[in-house]
């Protein structure tokens, strides 16, 4: 029986045997039996490398924080999460430049990594519920995640791409409606309009 811990789009934690290609952490989510019992555990949501310094890692042991997984760094950002600073440190400082310039105006390395985890979560979840908002589908840049008819689409290029925890499938634009709910956190979709580029799975990239 597969774990609860993969993680859609909306944020939602699932068990499903489909195999991740980035880590997350929210904190402790689960019970000595292994059980999911709460949404979060603080504000600073990240992805990790599934590997990093040889470490080695028992899923969800006691006192310990609960490993999420996610298909791609798309679906991580739709989720809410940023990349952590200390095992994707490249990755996240790229991240924090574009999203620094986009949201704030202000030099990069005068912001904290705790400004933006904040600033996210104000973004990404109310009350224990994932938050959205509206926008045309035409205005959203690559990378961006939305929903329609309750499932969930990732703009590709100049297409659009059915999600699943597996990977992506060529979705029809046309059948879309031209205003959409979007998933990706209104602060990131701005870096990705800035120009940065979420790391994409290879169902589509190859």
């Amino acid at each position: 029986m597969p774990l609860q811990n993969r993680v859609d789009p909306w944020g939602k934690l699932v068990a499903t045997p489909a195999r991740g290609t980035l880590l997350g952490n929210r904190g402790i989510l689960h019970n000595k039996q292994k059980q999911i019992v709460k949404t979060y555990q603080h504000q600073n949501w990240v992805t990790c490398k599934l590997q990093y310094k040889g470490r080695k890692r028992i899923l969800m042991s006691p006192h310990k924080y609960t490993e999420l997984f996610f298909l791609d760094e798309a679906t991580a950002f739709a989720a809410g999460h940023r990349p952590c600073a200390e095992c994707r440190r490249e990755r996240y400082l790229e991240f924090k430049d574009y999203w620094v310039r986009a949201n704030l105006g202000q030099q990069p390395e005068d912001v904290k990594a705790s400004v933006i985890s904040k600033t996210m979560h104000t973004e990404r979840i109310g009350k224990k519920e994932k938050l959205t908002f509206r926008a045309e589908l035409k205005d959203l840049p690559a990378g961006t995640i939305f929903s329609n008819s309750g499932m969930a689409y990732l703009v590709f290029a100049d297409s659009v791409c059915l999600w699943s925890f597996e990977g992506y499938h060529p979705a029809d634009r046309i059948k879309l409606p031209d205003e959409v709910e979007v998933l990706t956190p209104r602060s990131i979709v701005k870096a990705f309009k800035l120009g940065f580029k979420p790391e994409i799975h290879e169902s589509i990239t190859g």
